[in-house]
């Protein structure tokens, strides 16, 4: 490989990293290769070690190096509580909030038929069959408000319900802090259908 080619590889590479475009690319590419080289090879290392010993979890499907993740395994969890999520990173979101200590079960995606996107592709078996294991008493359905992942959530939730167990969605309103003539109409309509 010449050494544009090999230039070449490393832009298209970044690239593909979300909300990296062409320039940001060349950029970071140009930053690791002129200025440290010592970090591009602590980020190859570091992305290699990933790759290759990182995988999913038994029980909830999240990222580990384990077959049981920690919080699967940690013993002060509340297994009453199942918290279903689209991605790793919305699982971390909720653990930084310090807020919810029961598990989870992560889906590592949300129904999209216009992409492809099914029931079997996101795991909703692995899911039903985890929330009847006799120790679910609530799943808190917590994917994005988005239209797909509304209609996941939808779709837990009726199959879910049919099998007799509690089922929640996270609440949504005006965020703390906000003014109502700043807040987008959705967030207030949804505020007000959810009020307590």
């Amino acid at each position: 490989m010449s050494d544009a080619n090999s230039l070449d590889a490393l832009i298209q590479a970044l690239k593909r990293l979300p909300g990296v475009g062409i320039k940001s690319a060349q950029r970071m590419a140009f930053h690791l290769l002129q200025h440290d080289r010592a970090a591009a090879e602590t980020l190859a290392r570091a992305l290699q070690a990933a790759v290759s010993g990182v995988k999913h979890c038994e029980r909830c499907h999240t990222f580990t190096e384990n077959t049981v993740c920690a919080t699967c395994l940690d013993v002060r969890r509340d297994t009453s509580k199942l918290c279903v999520v689209e991605t790793p990173a919305d699982q971390s979101a909720l653990e930084r909030t310090g807020a919810y200590r029961g598990l989870y079960f992560v889906l590592m995606g949300k129904l999209s038929p216009l992409d492809g996107i099914g029931p079997h592709d996101i795991g909703l078996k692995k899911l039903f069959d985890r929330a009847q294991d006799g120790t679910v008493q609530e799943v808190i359905l917590a994917t994005n408000f988005t239209a797909e992942g509304e209609a996941t959530a939808h779709v837990i939730s009726e199959a879910l319900k049919a099998r007799g167990l509690g089922v929640t969605r996270l609440a949504r309103g005006v965020p703390a802090g906000s003014e109502l003539e700043y807040v987008d109409l959705g967030t207030i309509a949804h505020a007000l259908v959810d009020r307590r």
